[in-house]
């Protein structure tokens, strides 16, 4: 029987509570190894270190967590320098986060059927000088009137970044008023408009990590700490089972391991209008009830790519996609068909005999975990480089209990079948 070590990168950006629990955990369920196969491993995690490299520098790592890609430069090249050369495996892939953007996203999902509201590409309203540019707008340019375009799609309606942004630049416009006065301060941004879905009576977050789904009811308008609603079972099976399809059919369209899709209920209806989060918030000031199951989910997906050697898949292959989108079935049938698509990808099956029989240990370990002074002390840490002082005490005991409340709800009962 062989043993080999495995080893697991964390790339950081300013995260500070997340890693302390997925590295103390690791510590943990990993001391022993793990048996899988005819082999056994060790694992090793280690913080991801920003530095110049060769491109012939071997990469010691089988898998990287990575919370930088998609805005730090040279992460994101040494990452693809490494999947190319090295077989490293990276969560979500690097060049289909650097150039899909959320209105690649739209357009992608609306050729797939699914009901994204009606969406529209504005040109920015100012520009940077640039060699050219003068001559080519004069040439090709074309003038158009706003209030038109404001009264096709139907008042009321967002105006938000083609590319995202963590809701910064997003505008809720009610009036041929607000969108000149809102497209005139976008400045030398690209801008998507697109019509509102309400009423609505949910508007869930749905964060996936591998084949794993989290439906959260989110309110956005609310402080970012209470987003993330703590209701559990709001959902029927029904409902909870498109969203899951929804979301990992988005996942594995896009080569995508970790991201979340927003989407919104109307007349039963479930509309995605935000869904090109990769690597979406993982901090336990916003997450706060939520959080212990990102960090197992986290863990498990992790070790099992490591553990299986998985493979990086560097292209994106949608033809399997577009072969069911041009069939004759309903809607809802193509999204089953879909998602089957997506749980082969994911390789659905045989990680959920990986989580119960190799990690079955995790719930305990997971529970005790969530109750200890370390864990209260990550919370700690993470409020402090937030919070102003004042709000120090108060901020580290409503996360702290919102995660206890989590552990008597969830915790103590662990997962049903492996994950």
């Amino acid at each position: 029987m062989a043993r080999s070590t495995k080893n697991i990168g964390l790339s950081l950006g300013a995260d500070i509570c997340w890693p302390i629990a997925y590295e103390s955990l690791f510590e943990a369920l990993t001391r022993d190894g793990l048996k899988f196969g005819k082999n056994t491993y060790d694992f090793a995690v280690e913080r991801v270190t920003i530095e110049p490299f060769s491109l012939h520098q071997p990469v010691k790592y089988d898998v990287v967590i990575d919370r930088l890609t998609h805005w730090y430069s040279t992460s994101r090249e040494w990452i693809k320098k490494a999947i190319l050369m090295d077989e490293l495996y990276v969560y979500n892939n690097p060049w289909s986060l650097q150039s899909n953007e959320k209105h690649t996203s739209y357009a992608a999902m609306l050729r797939l059927g699914l009901p994204v509201p009606e969406t529209w590409m504005l040109p920015p309203k100012a520009y940077d000088p640039s060699d050219d540019l003068e001559a080519t707008l004069v040439k090709y340019a074309r003038m158009f009137n706003l209030d038109e375009i404001g009264d096709k799609i139907g008042y009321p309606f967002f105006m938000k970044p083609y590319h995202g942004g963590g809701w910064k630049g997003v505008t809720k416009i009610d009036n041929a008023q607000e969108l000149h006065r809102a497209y005139d301060a976008s400045g030398t941004e690209i801008m998507n408009l697109q019509a509102a879905v309400l009423p609505h009576d949910y508007f869930v977050r749905n964060v996936g990590l591998g084949p794993q789904v989290r439906h959260v009811n989110y309110d956005p308008g609310a402080p970012l700490h209470d987003r993330y609603r703590q209701d559990i079972e709001f959902l029927d099976a029904e409902d909870q089972q498109t969203l899951k399809d929804m979301t990992l059919t988005i996942n594995a369209f896009f080569g995508w391991d970790f991201n979340s899709c927003e989407a919104l209920r109307q007349n039963g209806n479930w509309h995605p209008i935000d869904f090109a989060n990769a690597c979406p918030d993982s901090q336990v000031t916003s997450l706060h009830y939520h959080f212990p199951w990102l960090i197992k989910a986290n863990l498990r997906w992790s070790l099992f790519c490591a553990a299986t050697d998985r493979p990086m898949r560097k292209n994106m292959d949608w033809s399997p996609f577009y072969k069911i989108a041009n069939s004759d079935r309903s809607p809802r049938e193509k999204l089953t068909e879909y998602a089957k698509i997506a749980h082969k990808r994911f390789e659905t099956e045989k990680f959920r005999r990986f989580c119960k029989n190799q990690l079955k240990d995790l719930d305990e370990l997971a529970y005790d975990f969530f109750g200890s002074e370390k864990l209260h002390d990550a919370i700690r840490q993470k409020v402090e480089a937030l919070f102003p002082r004042h709000e120090h005490e108060e901020f580290t005991q409503l996360f702290w209990d919102r995660i206890q409340l989590w552990r008597e709800q969830e915790g103590k009962y662990g997962d049903k079948d492996g994950f």
